[in-house]
């Protein structure tokens, strides 16, 4: 049985487990690493319970920076939600073939539920910059395209860095 549980990327000029939008697990969050620019990656394990990390949205204007969070389900793919201040709320998926197998559904009707890889990668630019890095759709759509190879949390990582939130 591979990984569940949230990351949550978030920019703030303090720690994102004091944030009001994640109280209902404050106690569950560990950070798990710092990037430049304030950018913060916390872990909350769980999610086969129900667990609900809260609202992407109410982070953004909490934090008044774009927010995304990732939910890992069984390493084999992530549902990405994700949120800015000014251009609000969208939600895509990585890995869609094993999303699709996931949801006991063909990859056409994951367009139901999530954006296409090309959409998404259009409001990701977006999202990107209004967190002020500028950065090219056709990378980010590469990653939203590609299968959770080793795994979907590294996978996950590879988005955050084509999003322009930099390892220090």
């Amino acid at each position: 049985m591979g990984h569940w549980g949230y990351y949550v990327v978030g920019r703030s000029g303090q720690a994102l487990d004091s944030a009001d939008a994640l109280a209902s697990v404050r106690d569950e969050l560990a950070l798990l690493e710092r990037r430049a620019d304030g950018w913060q990656v916390w872990e909350c394990r769980g999610g086969e319970d129900g667990t609900t990390i809260g609202s992407m949205n109410a982070l953004a204007l909490e934090t008044g920076s774009p927010a995304l969070f990732g939910y890992v389900m069984d390493s084999a793919c992530v549902v990405v939600e994700a949120a800015a201040p000014d251009s609000g709320g969208w939600t895509t998926c990585l890995d869609r073939n094993a999303m699709a197998d996931h949801l006991g559904r063909d990859e056409r009707a994951l367009e139901d539920y999530f954006l296409v890889p090309a959409d998404a990668a259009r409001r990701a630019v977006v999202w990107a910059a209004e967190g002020g890095a500028t950065v090219p759709a056709g990378p980010i759509a590469e990653v939203l395209g590609a299968p959770a190879d080793p795994s979907a949390e590294q996978l996950f990582f590879r988005f955050l860095d084509r999003l322009g939130v930099v390892r220090l």
